[in-house]
């Protein structure tokens, strides 16, 4: 859902152009300077608790440069812990460190280095696409003439350039959310967070998010968070399995199939069996064929005579650890 705010009148926007003050998501910037920058981001003992709820479990890993992609499904604890990496909610123990330093001792000085694109984000509907962009670059601190010169840059490099006029209602959703990484860019970041990003887009616009997002990786930090797998199989650097608040295992795509204690085979059965199978075994794929279906079998042991091996996916490993197909029905 999109959240909408009404729009003031435009005259009174402009007015307001160099006002530092609070938009939903957006984190504000401070006037730090002299920031040193390493590019290392710790967490240590990470555990978020929600009056009996414990959304976060004691999460301990190190980032650097490079994509991450945090892979778990729905209520696995991934945008509390994103939330927290953003300064939005303090944590109930353990601590985030940016080049050896809190991140909520260095307040704005970290907020200046970072770039968040939420699940939501609001919009003034009647804004176009040029305008709301010079309006959070004011919210961010950049001065005007900056902000008209890195909005035209983001504008092309989001392949949004031709439609800067159109306004924000009469956007696509893929087009919107290629708006909010321009956003979440305006101020350069050394840190991108982006929390379901390609949440309801169709194949094609998944496909040119995913080419967006290794293109703005380049000497930065991007940690970006989904439950389906090939948003980020072929462009995370390393992947985090996230379940019930803690990283279950990570690595890169080849260390987590090579990794699994599972085998994975292609197994063909009668169809009347199919019930009997997806019973005793994990499968993550059917495929009904000429009165008879071709199932992948993640099993420790052959689990038919005729069964054939497999080269283990990203997928298979997801099934593994959480016991149902990526994006499938009980991962929306």
């Amino acid at each position: 859902m999109i959240h909408v705010l009404f729009a003031p009148p435009m005259a009174a926007w402009r007015a307001r152009l160099k006002m530092r003050s609070h938009f939903h998501y957006v984190l504000c910037l401070s006037e730090a300077k002299g920031m040193d920058i390493s590019m290392k981001l710790e967490i240590e003992d990470l555990t978020k608790q929600f009056q009996d709820v414990t959304a976060v479990d004691g999460v301990s890993c190190t980032l650097t440069t490079g994509v991450y992609g945090l892979l778990g499904v729905n209520g696995a604890g991934k945008t509390t812990l994103m939330r927290m990496l953003c300064t939005l909610l303090r944590p109930t123990a353990g601590r985030i460190l940016w080049d050896g330093q809190d991140i909520f001792a260095l307040d704005g000085a970290y907020r200046r280095i970072l770039g968040y694109l939420p699940q939501d984000f609001g919009f003034y509907p009647d804004f176009t696409v040029r305008d709301y962009l010079h309006y959070i670059a004011s919210i961010k601190g950049l001065r005007p003439a900056a902000a008209r010169k890195r909005t035209a840059v983001l504008l092309q490099q989001v392949g949004l350039a031709k439609v800067e006029n159109r306004k924000m209602k009469k956007l696509s959703g893929g087009m919107k959310r290629r708006v909010g990484i321009a956003q979440a860019m305006l101020n350069d970041p050394q840190i991108l967070i982006l929390d379901e990003p390609t949440a309801g887009l169709d194949p094609n616009e998944r496909i040119r998010f995913r080419n967006l997002i290794s293109e703005l990786a380049q000497d930065r930090l991007v940690l970006l968070s989904t439950h389906i797998v090939s948003d980020i199989e072929y462009i995370a650097n390393e992947i985090l399995l996230m379940k019930d608040g803690r990283i279950c295992i990570s690595g890169t795509t080849e260390d987590l199939t090579a990794g699994m204690p599972e085998q994975v085979w292609l197994v063909s059965v009668p169809r009347s069996e199919v019930v009997s199978y997806t019973k005793r075994y994990k499968v993550s794929n059917i495929k009904t064929l000429h009165g008879e279906a071709r199932l992948r079998i993640l099993s420790a042991e052959k689990p038919a005579e005729n069964a054939v091996l497999e080269e283990a996916m990203l997928e298979d490993v997801f099934l593994h650890y959480f016991g149902e197909r990526a994006g499938g029905e009980n991962a929306v």
